[in-house]
C-alpha cells in the first residue's frame, strides 16, 4: 500500500488553462489526489469557479493575485502601438517582463508553506522556479524534497532567438544548485543544462490519464478523407505552407480541419482552398481527441531537426493524437513527401507515425516523481 504524502506543487499553468505545462500540473495534481495524498497547488489566479473541479479532485487550491510591477500601456493606434511593442519587447528580454513577477508572487506565498514531502515546481515561467529558490533560502522547512520540472533551459535554451542577458545566469544557477532534482521530457534536452548540474537531471515524460479518454467506436466511414492539425505553427520554421500550397494544386475532395488561434496565418490558403479548409478555435482538451478520433488521419508538421532528433523527443501534441487512436501523417515543414500525403488520402497508411503511448500513462508518470521521494 502506497505511504499517504503532503505533496506541494508550484505552477503558473494550471486547468482549465490550455497549455502543455498546464496539462502537465494539473493531471499530476490530480493522479497524487487519486491516490490518496494531501496535495496542494499553487498557482496564478483565474477567474473560474473551481467548485466543481475540487468537489471531483479534493485538493487544496492557493492562488496568487495581482500585479506588484507597473503595467505598460497597451497603445492600438499607430505609431504609438510599435513603440509599445518595442519597449514591451526589450523589457522582455531585459527583464523578463512581465513572467518576473512570478518570482515575486512564488517568494511570498511560500513564506508560510513548511512540512511537505515533496514539492515540484513547473516551468515554464521559469521565474516560478527562481521564486522557489528564493523563497527556500529563508524557509528551508518548504519540503524534504524539491523537484524542479522542466522543458528547454533558460540559458542555453536553443529555441531562443537572442542570448539572455548575462545577469539571469545566477537565477538560473541558484535554482540548479537549490533543488534536488530537475526533471526534463526527454534527454536530449540535458545539455540545455549548465554541466555542474548535470546529475540532477532525470527524464520525465508529459503525463495523461488514458481512462478520461474518449473516442469513436467503430469504423471511421469519411465520404471523403477528413484529416486534422492542431497546435501553432511558427511561420518560416516550422509550419504548413508547402503542405497547404501541395493541397490546393490537388484536384479531388477532402476536407482539412485545423484547431488554432492563428487565423490570419491561413488566410490566403482558406480563400484558395474554400470549404475544403475548414478554421476551428481550440477546444477543450479531451473533446479536441473525441473530435480528433472521427478523422480519417491527423497531420504533424516537424522541421528536419525535429525528425532526426531523439525518440523521447514527442511532444504532447502528439500524445495527445495517439490517444485519438487515428494515423499519423509526419511531415517535414521545408520539404513534404508529396508522395506520403498521396498514400493516406488513398487510405494507405502503411508508412504513418508510430508512438508507444503506454509510457507516457500518468499513472508511470506518478510513479517515478514519487520515486524521487524515497
Amino acid at each position: 500500500m502506497e505511504i499517504k504524502k503532503s505533496i506541494l506543487l508550484v505552477t503558473n499553468a494550471f486547468y482549465p488553462e490550455l497549455s502543455p505545462r498546464s496539462f502537465r500540473a494539473t493531471e499530476l495534481a490530480k493522479e497524487f489526489s487519486r491516490r490518496g495524498h494531501d496535495v496542494t497547488v499553487i498557482t496564478k489566479y483565474r477567474d473560474h469557479d473551481y467548485e466543481k473541479f475540487l468537489n471531483e479532485i479534493p485538493i487544496k487550491l492557493k492562488m496568487w493575485k495581482g500585479s506588484r510591477l507597473p503595467v505598460l500601456p497597451d497603445f492600438k493606434r499607430k505609431p504609438f502601438s510599435i513603440m509599445s511593442k518595442s519597449v514591451s519587447r526589450i523589457m522582455g528580454i531585459l527583464f523578463e517582463y512581465p513572467a518576473i513577477e512570478d518570482m515575486f508572487h512564488v517568494k511570498n506565498a511560500l513564506k508560510k508553506e513548511t512540512g511537505y514531502d515533496l514539492m515540484i515546481s513547473f516551468a515554464v515561467p521559469y521565474p516560478v522556479q527562481w521564486g522557489v529558490a528564493w523563497a527556500s533560502k529563508t524557509n528551508k522547512n518548504i519540503s524534504s524534497k524539491w523537484i524542479g520540472d522542466c522543458g528547454d533551459s533558460y540559458m542555453l535554451a536553443r529555441l531562443d532567438k537572442y542570448r539572455k542577458p548575462f545577469y539571469f545566469k545566477y537565477l538560473e544557477s541558484g535554482f540548479c544548485q537549490r533543488c534536488d532534482y530537475i526533471t526534463i521530457p526527454f534527454k536530449e534536452l540535458q545539455q540545455q543544462f549548465y554541466p555542474q548540474y548535470r546529475s540532477k537531471i532525470r527524464v520525465v515524460p508529459q503525463g495523461f490519464n488514458f481512462d478520461e479518454v474518449r473516442t469513436v467506436e467503430g469504423k471511421i466511414n469519411n465520404e471523403h478523407p477528413v484529416f486534422i492539425f492542431s497546435g501553432t505553427v511558427i511561420p518560416g520554421k516550422r509550419d504548413l505552407n508547402l503542405f497547404l500550397e501541395y493541397l490546393t494544386s490537388l484536384d479531388r475532395e477532402f476536407l482539412f480541419i485545423v484547431y488554432t488561434n492563428q487565423f490570419g496565418y491561413y488566410e490566403s490558403f482558406k480563400k484558395a482552398l474554400g470549404y475544403k479548409l475548414e478554421l476551428r478555435s481550440y477546444i477543450d482538451r479531451l473533446q479536441l481527441i473525441y473530435e480528433m478520433s472521427k478523422a480519417d488521419f491527423l497531420v504533424n508538421v516537424d522541421t528536419i531537426y525535429d525528425s532526426m532528433s531523439n525518440i523521447e523527443a514527442i511532444p504532447s501534441k502528439l500524445i495527445d493524437y495517439s490517444l485519438a487512436e487515428r494515423p499519423i501523417l509526419n511531415i517535414i515543414s521545408s520539404k513534404p513527401d508529396e508522395s506520403l500525403v498521396l498514400e493516406f488520402l488513398n487510405k494507405d497508411y502503411s508508412r504513418r507515425r508510430v508512438i508507444d503511448k503506454e509510457r507516457f500513462n500518468i499513472k508511470v508518470i506518478a510513479d517515478k516523481f514519487l520515486s524521487f521521494n524515497q
